[in-house]
């Protein structure tokens, strides 16, 4: 079974609060705010990424429990394919 890899697929103007970030696709006129763990990978989906890529560096980053994280990095990732922000590409 090939592993799941994630990039990016929209250009966002990008402020740091604190944690969190906040992006503006200028071109469909959309506003995001991402916490503090969905800023963390779109920070690292800077390139494309792997499942386990993206759930190693969060592990690394957070105390969370490895199922819980991986819960819901794929729950994010669904959500930021689902907004146009990320697709999957294998």
């Amino acid at each position: 079974m090939i592993e799941p890899t994630y990039e990016r697929t929209a250009q966002l103007l990008e402020a740091e609060l604190g944690d969190e970030l906040v992006a503006l696709d200028a071109a469909a006129g959309n506003c995001f705010g991402f916490n503090a763990v969905a800023a963390s990978v779109w920070r690292y989906l800077e390139q494309p990424r792997t499942l386990t890529e993206l759930h190693t560096a969060l592990l690394a980053e957070y105390d969370v429990d490895a199922e819980q994280c991986g819960q819901e990095l794929r729950e994010l990732l669904a959500d930021l394919t689902e907004q146009g922000l990320v697709r999957r590409v294998a």
